[in-house]
């Protein structure tokens, strides 16, 4: 099943500073070492290569409610994907694969032509994503999380030929 049929009442935006007490939650659920406001702040407001979308569930009478994120750079025709993070409520039904998607496509429609990403060496469930989204593991960064150490795994996506 794809996606976006899981999902049939939610829309993709712009994240703004009105989102980050949202955003902040899910990073904190999502993170050992989350991202600090001031970082979102920073890449909200300074860094100039810098996108992040959230995505609402509007299925609700209630304001809507940030379910997801994701951001990436986009740095020539590369889009490094930053962040990917999906609030606990909402994992397991295939929100973190609507994040990618839409992340991809949103550079892609910018000019990128492929992408790359960092991903914990032990997490199974984003690399598997990942892979299945058509990403190969390209390299490793030794000792690239500050909280344990961990290595990451550069991974790397052509979009040249697919969507």
């Amino acid at each position: 099943m794809a996606s976006r049929d899981l999902f049939p009442e939610f829309r993709i935006r712009a994240m703004t500073q009105d989102d980050l007490d949202q955003v902040l939650e899910i990073e904190g659920q999502s993170f050992n070492s989350p991202w600090s406001e001031n970082a979102f702040r920073h890449e909200l407001q300074e860094n100039f290569l810098a996108t992040y979308l959230v995505f609402e569930d509007i299925n609700s009478n209630l304001q809507p409610t940030i379910f997801a994120y994701g951001g990436y750079w986009l740095i020539r025709t590369d889009a490094h994907i930053t962040n990917v993070a999906v609030s606990p409520n909402y994992r397991g039904l295939g929100a973190g694969k609507l994040v990618v998607e839409a992340l991809l496509e949103h550079a892609k429609n910018r000019g990128a032509n492929k992408a790359t990403l960092e991903v914990r060496k032990t997490n199974t469930v984003a690399k598997k994503l990942y892979q299945a989204l058509g990403f190969k593991i390209y390299g490793i960064r030794p000792n690239y999380y500050r909280d344990n150490n961990e290595d990451a795994l550069i991974m790397y996506k052509s979009m040249e030929n697919n969507h």
